[in-house]
């Protein structure tokens, strides 16, 4: 087989402890033509010299302003085309993979030239038999996606390789011909739903996101960004706005208001024992912002800056 070769794409920001157990388990992966390379996304931790100390082989890249999650991919990606990768491995840093992870990924990306992207079956780190993942749903409800197979125990019921509506970023293989033509991440949405806005477009361009069974990978779910709190549900408030906005016709518009409508009184009324109230709120005031940003074009690789 004549392997392409891939960059694996790790991003970090102040989470030494959790990147350099990731960046170990890629090591071990059995795919012979690969690269690791650690963004380092402006931490203040030592992460960059951990990692220079216990990996010395792996490619670093040091952003030295944290200016979001969709920048430190974007300049990982430009890294990893500069350096003539064929594809590229978009991860978070919460991970642990198979041995086999990559090999299954290439092998389906390979199959045919229409598959622009691939994600494994995710599990719950903490429970390693529990799913997180087989690919994403996208719904124009108040969460724009959702994990298929989310919590439930593998059985064997998604042991197929197939076309999936998206796939996520916490583990995405990307063809690098669509990178050149697609272009980059796009940080209008900053923290939440960029994965599935670059599907979007990718699959405007004709590609398809498909889901490798046989690759597999754990993740330390909500580790690096925590769970419902208002710094993140603000932004995925605003990021679920921004994606109607883009995307949704009429049908989609009316799904999305009439789930905010029923889904944030919900929530306040469950969060408010917990005196967590506020996130529900955060959220609001981000559909509102989502609903008032301009729309301006995502970033295409040549232009974007570093």
């Amino acid at each position: 087989m004549n392997e392409p070769k891939v960059a694996a794409i790790v991003l970090n920001y102040n989470g030494k402890e959790l990147t350099l157990p990731a960046i170990a388990s890629l090591r071990k992966m059995s795919y012979a033509h690969f690269e690791i390379l650690h963004v380092d996304n402006g931490s203040s931790d030592g992460s960059f010299e951990a990692v220079a100390e216990a990996h010395p082989e792996v490619v670093q890249v040091r952003v030295e302003e944290n200016r979001g999650v969709v920048h430190g991919i974007n300049r990982g990606l430009e890294v990893a085309l500069e350096r003539g990768c064929g594809y590229v491995l978009v991860l978070n840093n919460d991970i642990e993979a198979e041995a086999s992870m990559l090999t299954e990924l290439v092998r389906v990306a390979e199959s045919d030239p229409t598959i622009g992207c691939v994600g494994p079956k995710i599990y719950y780190y903490w429970e390693r038999q529990l799913l997180w993942s087989t690919g994403g749903i996208i719904r124009f409800k108040e969460s724009i996606t959702r994990e298929r197979g989310m919590g439930e125990r593998d059985r064997g019921q998604y042991d197929r390789d197939e076309e999936v509506p998206y796939v996520s970023g916490c583990a995405m293989l990307a063809r690098r011909a669509v990178v050149e033509e697609i272009g980059l991440w796009d940080p209008l949405f900053h923290l939440a739903v960029d994965d599935a806005d670059w599907c979007m477009r990718m699959k405007q361009q004709g590609y398809r996101c498909f889901y490798a069974h046989r690759a597999v990978l754990w993740h330390k779910v909500a580790a690096t960004v925590g769970g419902y709190r208002a710094s993140r549900t603000f932004y995925n408030g605003r990021s679920a706005a921004i994606f109607v906005r883009r995307y949704g016709g009429l049908r989609e518009w009316c799904t999305f208001l009439l789930f905010i409508t029923a889904a944030l009184p919900l929530a306040f009324l469950r969060e408010l024992p917990k005196g967590n109230q506020g996130a529900v709120l955060a959220k609001l005031r981000g559909v509102v912002a989502g609903l008032r940003v301009p729309l301006t074009p995502p970033p295409q690789v040549a232009a974007a800056g570093r």
